[in-house]
């Protein structure tokens, strides 16, 4: 099975190498980290050599967020263990190495024996930690061939990928059986686990990480932010982040209504993806809108206009200055965003009706009255709504906030699942390998 994986991979790779190098000359995407991504080892993994050590895997910047916790509590339980974590994107290596060290942190290996086996050589994990869903066959196979415990924690099968899931049921059953461990964010995502080839006994419901993230150390541009809009006396102020191609028009199209309202409003528009940067300033440019650009930006007066975010790690703190925020991905089919950044300083949030994503958290956000959702075309009504009635949109915003507290404690339970899993001798955990 392995073999025949390995060669259609191989296969695939070359066929799409033109798609690839396309992506790194035209957006910049992938180049970064190739030498890890094939197996080359960086010199900065290689100072510290621990007895073993415990190897945290989360593709993006949502997974590095909904791992810090977690990656906090290892280091304090397991301190004769070094904790390393490995991402796949950019994005997600640059607020890793922010978070857990730069010494610490590397690129994810291509699924390949060749790519993998360097860092099984020189890590030793005693424990192996996969964020959410990420099923390498390769990758599973090697960590159970070397003796390592994996545990995939925050688990979760999205209404999109579902479908794709159960075609490939038949297949991902073999490479589950490497996983000791499944930790799933709802009784939903752990059925569907055991659907698709997860071994029933091995998977638990442990709730959502991301309820437990502590809001980070806000950056320096919070301050300035809020410092200019004070002195123009700026407002409301509307947040929206992670947006998506074909969304910023819509939300662009609404703040024009706004403005004709509330000549000082301020909208901070944060595009998901940097390469799209660009292209977004120019929309806004087309349509004759105000802005100011964050890398440009020196601190002077904002109002009556757009502050485009350009920047990367910095949105989750300004949601404390909206008076509205809206989370992206959702006006259009793409699945949303997660909403617990602005739940977690009391926003009154707007999502669209597409958040297949998400459904736990907008189902749980929706049945405590603490988000709104809403289509493309009733978006504008529904953010005038919220902006006019300063009551009702402040008890939005602070049944966010006490739904998202409701929901904590998955962390302690991960962290008490994977200490047994280490443990196998305490009582109540299965561990057996099939």
């Amino acid at each position: 099975m392995y073999l025949l994986y390995s060669s259609l991979l191989a296969i695939s790779l070359l066929i799409t190498i033109p798609y690839w190098i396309f992506q790194m000359l035209r957006h910049g995407k992938y180049g970064a980290g190739l030498r890890e991504r094939l197996g080359r080892v960086a010199s900065r993994l290689q100072g510290q050599q621990p007895t073993s050590a415990i190897w945290v895997h989360a593709v993006s910047v949502g997974e590095v967020v909904a791992v810090s916790e977690l990656v906090a509590g290892l280091r304090r339980q397991f301190p004769q263990h070094r904790v390393v974590v490995s991402t796949t994107t950019a994005t997600g290596q640059e607020l890793a190495r922010a978070r857990f060290g730069e010494n610490n942190v590397f690129y994810f290996p291509l699924d390949f024996a060749f790519a993998i086996r360097p860092y099984l050589r020189l890590l030793r994990p005693e424990l192996i930690v996969i964020a959410e869903t990420e099923f390498w066959p390769n990758f599973l196979h090697m960590a159970h061939a070397s003796h390592t415990r994996v545990a995939v924690v925050n688990a979760r099968i999205s209404d999109r990928s579902w479908p794709g899931y159960r075609r490939s049921r038949f297949l991902l059953r073999r490479t589950l059986q490497n996983v000791d461990l499944f930790l799933a964010q709802t009784e939903e995502d752990a059925c569907r686990l055991a659907q698709v080839g997860a071994p029933a006994a091995r998977v638990q419901v442990s709730g959502n990480l991301k309820f437990d993230v502590a809001p980070a150390s806000p950056p320096p541009i919070v301050a300035t932010l809020r410092s200019a809009i004070q002195q123009s006396s700026a407002g409301p102020i509307i947040v929206c982040g992670s947006t998506m191609e074909e969304e910023e028009p819509i939300l662009l199209r609404a703040f024009e209504n706004v403005l004709a309202s509330y000549p000082k409003a301020v909208m901070v528009l944060a595009p998901r993806h940097p390469e799209r940067f660009e292209k977004v300033a120019d929309l806004l440019q087309h349509l004759g809108i105000r802005f100011w650009r964050r890398s440009l930006w020196n601190g002077d007066a904002v109002h009556g206009g757009v502050l485009l975010l350009d920047s990367i790690g910095e949105l989750a703190s300004i949601y404390s200055l909206a008076d509205v925020a809206f989370v992206g991905g959702s006006l259009v089919p793409k699945g949303g965003h997660n909403i617990i950044e602005p739940a977690q300083h009391g926003a009154a949030i707007i999502v669209g009706n597409h958040t297949e994503n998400f459904r736990d958290i907008v189902g749980l956000f929706q049945n405590r009255d603490a988000v709104r959702v809403t289509g493309p075309a009733e978006f504008p009504l529904v953010l005038m709504e919220l902006l006019s009635h300063d009551a009702e949109r402040r008890a939005l915003g602070h049944r966010a906030a006490e739904t998202l507290r409701s929901q904590m404690g998955a962390t302690q339970k991960t962290m008490d699942a994977l200490e047994a899993l280490l443990q196998p001798s305490r009582v109540g955990v299965e561990t057996s390998r099939a």
